[in-house]
């Protein structure tokens, strides 16, 4: 039977409750174990796909198509574990399916309540699709106290009493702030939080201590004796120079030895660490550095954008450079007067990422035009390939009025709606299976990729399979003029409708993708897209 560890919040949130379960569980798999993490988000959105950037910051898609939270990247990312849509969960999905079978009748009458109802769909949720794994690790969303959280609490508390000591362990991640003034670490706040964690049944294993400056044995000891714990089981989380040394630093505090040992299984060899130290080896011994300058619409937000901005580091990982990102705001481009040439001439490659709405979107095409005309590595993803495809219409094509449905009717249509293709490969099918986001195109889908393109060189495989989040297609009715002006249609749906991926041969690097290439980068695996966008980059700056 898999084992549960729940990892709960105190103080305050951004404690890095997400970091910590992805370095645990790369830890336990270090140790040969099977992991898979999960998160129990309590806000009542069903799931995060129509949620702001500014509250929420990116959507991550997962293989099968469920819109989840952000630290399902990172879990993957860590674990190299696919995430699946029966690994994120909120209060709204779990309310959503208790009204429907109250609505259908399932219930029989009875009287539908928070208790049993609720925190038993919450522990049907936890135990579902565990089979072959030795490790389950379950974090909840916010932190203690919050009322919206409460369901949650209860029936981790009750999984405890279903399956006893031996098969789950309780992990507090709490706060101890240093106050400047004193010169002193408090661990009042730590107290605190776990007085209210065991006014609600659940008394934790094991607390991991966020902290400015090392916290020292006698506070250790201190927190131990207030909070009930074993001084050994007080672990220091210190901020990471990178989060890709968060593992590292967990291990050499002991943190997965504890959890072990509250398991009552002997630790045994220690975990072979050997991906990680060479990952902080490239991270911090670089041979070079590139800046790459992101062109978007969400760039004073940098969660909106986590899974790029990781796959950028992980394509300078492969490359063994340091990559600076520039975030560009695509609305300053378009200010009267605005010299884009000044801004983007240090950049030694641009990208533009995926987003919705006209806002900044001509700001986006004069950096694809400066990209194209001054033979800059250019990548654009999602709604950077459409960009793309406009800018080569107007000004290769000779398509001067094309455009997208997006932004309104246009009698040139470069992009359009998903919906006026629905014939593509296994698109009616999803959208026949349930409702998982309209008529947005979710999840993964494969492609095929002309076998004298550059991208085929740089995957090394003929066929691909990659994940999209979109609504918009690139219109195939304008592949022959497109390509005439040099844009080439070098990766297809399989049934040749969906243009996936296209190229200028005649420039140094410039693709754009249909999908989303950052949300399969790993820091030990880069996307080969990225990998390679940043080699170009090097080979660019050295030209400069």
């Amino acid at each position: 039977m898999a084992r549960f560890i729940f990892i709960t919040g105190g103080v305050v949130s951004s404690l890095g409750k997400g970091l910590m379960a992805a370095s645990l569980a790369a830890l336990l798999q270090a140790r040969g174990y099977r992991v898979r993490i999960r998160k129990f988000d309590p806000y009542l959105n069903v799931d995060p796909g129509t949620m702001s950037p500014y509250q929420h910051g990116e959507v991550y898609v997962t293989d099968d198509g469920a819109e989840t939270d952000l630290d399902l990247g990172h879990y993957e990312r860590f674990t190299g574990v696919p995430s699946r849509q029966s690994d994120n969960v909120t209060s709204g999905r779990i309310y959503q399916t208790i009204i429907a079978k109250e609505r259908r009748g399932d219930y029989l009458g009875a009287t539908v309540q928070v208790i049993p109802h609720v925190t038993d769909a919450i522990k049907a949720f936890a135990r579902t699709d565990v089979e072959d794994l030795d490790f389950v690790l379950c974090e909840i969303g916010g932190t203690v106290g919050d009322i919206e959280s409460l369901p949650f609490m209860e029936a981790i508390r009750q999984m405890r009493n279903d399956l006893g000591r031996d098969m789950t362990l309780f992990i507090h991640v709490t706060l101890v702030p240093y106050i400047a003034a004193a010169g002193e670490l408090k661990t009042k706040p730590t107290q605190h939080s776990v007085r209210d964690l065991t006014a609600l049944g659940i008394q934790p294993d094991i607390l991991v201590c966020r902290c400015e400056r090392p916290l020292p044995a006698s506070e250790r000891a201190k927190i131990a004796l207030f909070c009930n714990v074993r001084p050994e089981a007080v672990v220091p989380a210190l901020d990471a120079a990178s989060i890709y040394g968060v593992p590292l630093n967990y291990h050499g505090e002991g943190l997965d030895t504890e959890v072990l040992r509250a398991f009552r299984i002997e630790p045994g060899t220690a975990p072979n660490l050997s991906r990680w130290e060479t990952i902080m080896d490239r991270l911090t011994n670089p041979e070079g550095e590139v800046t790459i300058g992101v062109v978007g619409k969400y760039v004073g937000l940098p969660d909106a954008y986590k899974s790029l901005s990781e796959a950028l580091v992980h394509g300078g990982i492969a490359n063994r450079v340091k990559v600076n990102l520039r975030w560009l705001d695509a609305e300053l481009f378009e200010q009267e007067g605005s010299d884009v040439a000044a801004q983007l001439e240090p950049m030694h490659g641009i990208l533009v990422p995926g987003g919705f709405g006209e806002r900044g979107s001509e700001g986006k095409i004069a950096s694809v035009r400066f990209a194209r005309e001054k033979n800059v590595p250019f990548f654009g993803i999602c709604l950077g390939m459409q960009m793309a495809c406009i800018e080569g219409a107007r000004n290769t094509a000779g398509i001067a009025g094309a455009s997208t449905t997006e932004f309104g009717p246009t009698e040139e249509p470069v992009v359009g709606l998903i919906t006026e293709w629905m014939t593509a490969d296994g698109l009616q099918k999803r959208e026949e299976g349930g409702d998982l986001g309209g008529t947005m195109r979710l999840g993964a889908y494969p492609a095929m990729l002309a076998g004298n393109s550059h991208v085929s060189t740089i995957y090394g495989s003929a066929e691909i399979s990659e994940r999209h989040r979109h609504r918009y297609e690139v219109n195939v009715h304008y592949r022959d003029a497109l390509e005439k002006g040099g844009l080439v249609f070098s990766g297809m749906s399989p049934d040749g409708t969906l243009p996936e991926i296209v190229e200028r041969p005649d420039h140094p690097w410039f693709v754009g993708v249909q999908f989303h290439p950052e949300l399969k980068s790993k820091p030990f695996d880069p996307h080969p897209l990225f990998a390679s966008f940043i080699a170009a980059a090097v080979r660019h700056s050295r030209l400069v």
